[in-house]
């Protein structure tokens, strides 16, 4: 009866979505900057108004590169850049710690129309991780290099070093010393409303799906991990095929949520699988991932998906995952909650 009624939501949930990506004007990039378990009385007007800001750059940067005839790769790039560099989201500048106290980010990139990818992992001196997913797609016959030895390789093929204080921030710190708290069993209260959005966010990602005007996609995905993970842990972005796909022939993927559910069920090529075997449209595949698979096996989070017909899905079990697109004409839409709204 459990999964007979999981069918029926998916069901639902697809058909609602499927009116949603049917439109005249195709979407041509999506972002996500994380799901999580905040709400909307837990979010201040500041907050809410600098997230948004946040989003709609990093929106506008992956559509520039679009509207000057460059690949979905490109855009793809220009949007996560964006995200990482803010401090706002758990990726580069914003990472957050480790159980040590260091950060430790993985990245991903994937070009749906070669089916090259490149990836990162547990690398503390790369001021975007992104850029050296991409080094290792172009530059190397690998597709998955990890601490020291990616630093290095990055490095020496022009990505931008940067020092270990680089990513620390007072938001960030001061929600690790809460983490730990908490460890320990001690009461907590945020001390504003602006840092309940930190403390509240021990997990997190960032990521981007593109369709440029060669009928390409690509997908990348760029995160700090989780709060208090172990030293060398790894999460589901930069694997291939679990937080991060993308096929020019069924869609474009990148996932957010708590990374070893998204890797014990590959979720990333099981939506694009969903697709190509059983022809599902986009918003059923990915809602079947997150509610039928994701959700049945106690994880959370969500996942962005684009298509080559400009098709797309947004699914998250979540309360909230920070998300937006632009069509091709260049309008944006953004939002926070289930509801769709900011």
């Amino acid at each position: 009866m459990r999964y007979l009624f999981l069918c029926w939501i998916g069901c639902c949930w697809a058909y609602m979505g499927s009116a949603q990506s049917q439109v005249a004007d195709p979407v041509v990039l999506v972002i996500h900057g994380g799901a999580g378990t905040i709400k909307p009385d837990q979010l201040s007007t500041v907050m809410r108004d600098s997230l948004r800001t946040a989003l709609t750059q990093a929106l506008k940067a992956g559509y520039a590169q679009l509207q000057a005839h460059h690949t979905a790769i490109d855009a793809v790039q220009a949007a996560i850049h964006v995200m990482e560099n803010s401090p706002l989201f758990n990726a580069g500048k914003g990472a957050v710690y480790t159980s040590a106290g260091t950060h430790e980010m993985d990245a991903a990139i994937m070009d749906g129309a070669t089916l090259k990818a490149g990836a990162v992992a547990a690398v503390s001196h790369i001021k975007n991780p992104i850029d050296a997913a991409i080094a290792v797609m172009r530059q190397s016959p690998h597709v998955l290099l990890v601490g020291k030895g990616a630093e290095d390789f990055a490095i020496a093929h022009g990505v931008q070093w940067a020092p270990a204080d680089y990513f620390d921030t007072p938001q960030r710190k001061r929600q690790w010393e809460s983490y730990k708290q908490r460890s320990a069993g001690q009461a907590f209260v945020p001390a504003t409303s602006q840092q309940a959005y930190y403390d509240l966010h021990e997990w997190g990602t960032v990521g981007a799906v593109a369709l440029d005007e060669s009928g390409h996609l690509a997908a990348g995905t760029s995160t700090g991990g989780i709060m208090g993970k172990l030293p060398g842990r790894v999460g589901d972005s930069p694997i291939i095929g679990a937080g991060t796909y993308a096929n020019d022939t069924t869609c474009a993927v990148s996932c957010t949520g708590t990374g070893e559910y998204f890797m014990r069920s590959l979720a990333a090529k099981t939506l694009s699988d969903l697709i190509a075997y059983q022809h599902m449209s986009i918003q059923q595949a990915a809602q079947t991932v997150i509610f039928q698979i994701i959700q049945s096996m106690g994880g959370d989070g969500g996942l962005i998906a684009l298509n080559a017909k400009g098709e797309f899905a947004m699914p998250f079990n979540t309360s909230g995952m920070y998300r937006g697109y632009i069509t091709r004409s260049g309008k944006i839409f953004i939002a926070f909650f289930q509801d769709g709204k900011e």
